[in-house]
């Protein structure tokens, strides 16, 4: 699987990634991630007005006796909060120092460097993706994917204002990225709950497809916890809605206003739409941006264990009604599950009374504790039910 620019197989057709994560499937090691997106220039997008204080919900539309939900508000409320950004990545020019931002003569070797050396240029690669305003002071949730490998990023809101912005911090694990401009007063988007979606439920993206920005486009949930076989344990929500090259993280909207997640992938055999879209939940995205804000890393837990999914004749080989858990394929010798007495075929039920529906609810109830914290692990072996206790390490 590869970014916008690129494709593999995935089932029939290719997965068309606006997101960056790749790793080994079935461990609870965070996977690593190739580089950035890319897509076409597009005009600037709006700016900061007040923040919206009522939530747009969407009043219907009756025709043809089906009943549909209008936008107008959603739009009007919460599309000041959409941002355009522009990343670019100059070229070395030969024989001129890298030097740093800031460097007395950074800008005398840019300048008069470029007229010795004419057929070198300073070349160019913009990425084009969306993101959002998450803080009134000018903090920007985006994908990792559309800033990877940057020199320069630009945002620009609705107002056509533009930004240079810093990179607070980027997941590719995620594929999270958290931005900051110097500004002051911005409309802030509202976060919601992924949990209350509903499959079947309406949703809106507003984002910059192809560089058309402030575009919006509308659809249903079509199914939530979806895990995709490029080694990421983001459960991300399935929809129908329109997502293509240039939506990279921009906002998935409920129908209440509220954010419930960032736009990042797209199945294609084109590498344009076709009616599958995935989006990461907003909760799991501001717990990484949290991070990001204090530290400008994510550090995650670990508990050195692969593990493999049930199947129905793995359950019932193990003694067990159902397929609810995550099984224990190998244990990392001296590692926290191997102290705690974890063994290989040991299916990992509950955390913390969390329970563990698959291995990726698993990988990420470990990955999102803190290091050094001790947690109670329900464990099935030999047709019982028992609890150990161990503690999280934290994953290089």
């Amino acid at each position: 699987m590869n970014l916008c620019r690129s494709s593999q197989l995935f089932a029939a057709g290719s997965l068309l990634l606006c997101l960056a994560a790749c790793s080994q499937q079935g461990t609870d090691e965070a996977p690593q991630a190739p580089g950035a997106s890319q897509a076409p220039q597009a005009a600037a997008p709006a700016g900061p007005t007040p923040s919206p204080s009522p939530s747009p919900s969407p009043s219907p539309v009756t025709g043809s006796g089906v009943e549909l939900p209008s936008f107008v508000n959603l739009v009007k409320q919460q599309g000041p909060t959409v941002v355009n950004i522009s990343a670019t990545r100059l070229a070395q020019q030969q024989g001129v120092p890298n030097l740093p931002e800031g460097h007395p003569l950074r800008e005398f070797f840019r300048r008069f460097g470029r007229q010795q050396q004419p057929d070198s240029g300073e070349a160019i690669a913009a990425s084009l993706g969306s993101g959002f305003i998450i803080s009134e002071d000018g903090y920007v949730l985006t994908n990792a994917h559309v800033i990877a490998n940057t020199d320069e990023v630009i945002v620009k809101l609705t107002n056509k204002r533009e930004y240079r912005a810093k990179v607070v911090g980027a997941d590719p694990y995620t594929d999270v990225a958290l931005l900051k401009i110097d500004a002051k007063g911005l409309p802030m988007a509202k976060v919601g709950d992924p949990g209350k979606l509903e499959a079947g439920e309406w949703v809106a993206a507003i984002g910059a497809p192809f560089g058309f920005d402030n575009s919006v486009t509308v659809g249903v949930v079509s199914a939530k916890g979806r895990l995709l076989p490029n080694g990421s344990y983001v459960p991300f929500i399935q929809t129908d809605v329109a997502v293509n090259p240039g939506n990279s993280g921009g906002p998935l909207f409920s129908t209440r206003g509220e954010v419930v997640g960032i736009n990042s992938q797209i199945y294609s055999q084109t590498g344009g739409y076709m009616g599958i879209s995935f989006a990461i939940p907003i909760d799991l995205a501001i717990g990484i941006s949290e991070q990001l804000r204090q530290s400008g890393k994510v550090t995650r837990g670990r508990i050195g264990v692969q593990l493999q999914e049930l199947t129905m004749d793995l359950a019932a080989t193990l003694g067990m009604k159902d397929t609810q858990g995550a099984l224990v394929a190998a244990v990392q010798r001296g590692g926290p599950a191997d102290r705690a007495g974890i063994r290989p075929g040991d299916v990992i039920l509950a955390l913390n009374e969390q329970p563990v529906q698959t291995t990726a609810d698993l990988a990420r109830l470990i990955g999102g504790t803190r290091p050094g914290t001790s947690i109670n692990a329900q464990v099935w072996r030999s047709g019982n039910t028992n609890t150990v206790k161990l503690t999280v390490e934290a994953l290089e």
